[in-house]
């Protein structure tokens, strides 16, 4: 994990402002996919530069978010000053002390990928979640991890590739079950909206029951 957080840090100055298809289209499908969810406590996994806490701290009453990388939070900090939102740094391949009682919606944008073993994290989530709250996951879609596309950024030492690891959809749909979750939706988000490509975004949406 430390050269995935290296990455990262190097990765914060730009990460807001170079092209990237995959960041622009899971912001999309996770407004899209939150829609019709009411949710008040938000846990924020991976927030980054707050790409997606803008949006959900409109909408919460109060936004725990976290990521490992000092500074992707740095960055998110400038541009978030609310009181509803607290910025931790943490990992969460260890226990999650970082937690602040229950919530109603636990999200995971662009994370998961960066996770070999999928059990800890779902038991983590089953803890913190409360009875009929719902998680959002946002990942880079398998069948594009299959052509060999993983995240990645140019620097003045090169390309970057960070190192990925690929989850089937029924990878997400059995831990799900395996930790006392229903999925509520499946969803797949494409370049364009062409179909005819392979999708970039998957989304899944499950519900603690």
């Amino acid at each position: 994990m430390s050269n995935i957080k290296k990455a990262y840090n190097s990765w914060a100055a730009q990460y807001d402002t170079n092209q990237n298809r995959t960041r622009d289209l899971e912001a999309q499908a996770i407004r899209e996919t939150l829609a019709t969810i009411d949710f008040e406590r938000v846990l924020e996994i991976g927030c980054g530069t707050g790409k997606n806490t803008v949006w959900l701290q409109e909408n919460a009453t109060q936004v725990t978010a976290v990521d490992f990388s000092e500074e992707m939070l740095a960055k998110a900090k400038e541009k978030i000053t609310s009181e509803k939102v607290e910025f931790k740094q943490a990992y969460i391949t260890r226990s999650w002390s970082f937690v602040d009682g229950k919530y109603d919606l636990v999200t995971f944008s662009l994370v998961l990928e960066h996770i070999e073993h999928l059990d800890h994290i779902f038991e983590q989530v089953a803890d913190v979640l409360s009875t009929g709250g719902y998680v959002y996951i946002g990942e880079l879609h398998p069948f594009k991890q299959y052509t060999g596309s993983k995240a990645r950024f140019d620097s003045d030492e090169g390309r970057q590739v960070l190192e990925c690891y690929t989850h089937h959809i029924s990878d997400f749909t059995q831990a799900a079950k395996q930790h006392g979750f229903i999925v509520a939706d499946i969803n797949e988000f494409f370049d364009n909206n062409d179909r005819s490509q392979p999708p970039r975004i998957l989304t899944v949406l499950l519900q603690k029951v």
